[in-house]
């Protein structure tokens, strides 16, 4: 087959070969035929990606290369900020936006052990576990509906002279309220995460400007597992406008190097061996320098191909999951007094991740999600619902220590017992989200 050919040719032979597959073997399976059941999510693709993954995996570099390079440039380039470092998941992500903030880099804004960050309760739970990992204390606010989202009408009463940080995401797509946030963390001095994993392409309109949600406050993180916004399969992103938080997060993603070379790269700086670190000796091989307790959080560059290609097709994922999400409201409008419906942040374009629901007094969720999962429409529940009530609070619960509730979190847990989402993935056609309302509309037929 590849006799008398180059590699070059040997290689377009085989991309060649992997369209035809794409077209003959994987177009069909993302066509949603009546009577299949309706996922919450999927992965959406062409054969770019294939091609891509194919692409990469004939180099067998394997770790990060020219396609990670790539999908830094140009992911940095979407979501406005000059730094992105890929990562190998959404939660490691999480994991090295808290972990950056802190480094002794930092000075007398590094987090402690011991010092506070304010965050929600009814969220995924990798938001809050490197904070409670590292020996900080979470403070919990309430939820507001049908944003929901923290309320911040609750920041000054969580606030203490610990308070460091506040790390939180934005729920199913719909921003937080950034203005008013952002302003609290400025005022007090404090750090911003923007955990944006369900909300890649959603806009906040702040400083005269749409800005893509994560690119506002210090660090935001992405996750690119496959019910996301975009897939590498797993994968994630950390980003940042600040030069050295930028350096910090990539030591910690890279073992804790002091080192900022690319892998395979040597000596970029030109002081590879002339230059004191600690108590090292003189000259000790810079790319055996740890300025901090790191890991190994990098992706491959097989996943980083798949990347690129996905976020090519980003404006029109969220282009669909925006109409998704109006028609199916438009069709649930003469429900509202069976269900709360979910409204947009004011001066927010959400790029949404699901359709939140709140049952109403006289409406049982569980026999309404029931109801729908036997009819084929997958549901899920906002996440942790209230996370200080999961199985891994019970030692702190226990004891009432390692985390704090400013108030209380009431609507949170109205959130936990009453609320589901269906999903508004971009794969879905017109019919699926016609046929979700028709169950919504439908419940009474429960008996």
């Amino acid at each position: 087959m590849f006799e008398n050919k180059t590699e070059g040719q040997a290689r377009e032979a085989i991309l060649a070969f992997v369209e035809e597959y794409y077209e003959k073997f994987h177009r069909d399976k993302q066509n949603w035929q009546e009577g299949q059941r309706i996922s919450y999510a999927s992965r959406v693709y062409g054969q770019e990606e294939l091609r891509n993954l194919v692409d990469s995996s004939l180099e067998f570099w394997l770790t990060s290369g020219r396609y990670t390079e790539q999908f830094e440039r140009e992911f940095a380039a979407y979501i406005g900020t000059p730094y992105c470092s890929l990562v190998n998941s959404g939660s490691s992500a999480n994991l090295l936006a808290f972990m950056a903030l802190t480094s002794p880099l930092l000075g007398e804004r590094q987090i402690r052990r011991g010092d506070e960050v304010i965050t929600v309760a009814a969220g995924f739970p990798t938001t809050v576990a490197p904070c409670i990992q590292y020996g900080a204390v979470p403070v919990f606010v309430d939820m507001a509906i049908p944003q929901y989202n923290l309320d911040v009408g609750q920041l000054e009463q969580a606030l203490s002279e610990k308070t460091k940080a506040v790390m939180v995401a934005h729920t199913l797509g719909n921003p937080f309220d950034l203005k008013a946030v952002r302003e609290f963390c400025s005022r007090h001095g404090l750090w911003l995460v923007e955990d944006n994993c369900d909300a890649l392409g959603s806009e906040y309109f702040i400083d005269g400007a749409w800005k893509k949600t994560g690119s506002i406050g210090d660090i935001g993180t992405s996750s690119f597992y496959p019910p996301h916004h975009m897939t590498m399969g797993e994968g994630g992103a950390v980003y940042t406008s600040s030069p050295l938080l930028h350096k910090i997060i990539r030591s910690l993603r890279d073992w804790g190097r002091d080192c900022m070379c690319p892998s395979g790269t040597d000596n970029l700086c030109g002081h590879r061996f002339d230059r004191q670190y600690g108590e090292l000796p003189a000259g000790y091989d810079h790319k055996y320098v740890y300025s901090h307790f790191g890991y190994n959080l990098k992706a491959t560059d097989m996943q980083a191909a798949v990347g690129c290609a996905q976020l090519g097709r980003l404006p029109e994922f969220t282009k669909r999951r925006r109409e998704n999400f109006a028609r199916l409201k438009e069709k649930l409008a003469g429900m509202e007094s069976c269900f709360i419906l979910p409204e947009p942040c004011p001066d927010s374009n959400p790029s949404w991740f699901g359709f939140l629901i709140t049952c109403r007094d006289g409406v049982d969720k569980n026999k309404l999600v029931g109801y729908l999962e036997g009819h084929g429409i997958q549901t899920r529940m906002l996440f942790s619902g209230n996370l200080v009530k999961q199985p891994c609070f019970d030692g702190m619960r226990s004891k009432q220590e390692g985390y704090r509730v400013a108030g209380s979190l009431k609507v949170t847990d109205l959130i936990m017992e009453k609320s589901f989402w269906v999903g508004l993935y971009p794969g879905m056609k017109p019919e699926m989200i016609d046929y979700m309302a028709e169950k919504l509309c439908g419940y009474q037929e429960m008996g």
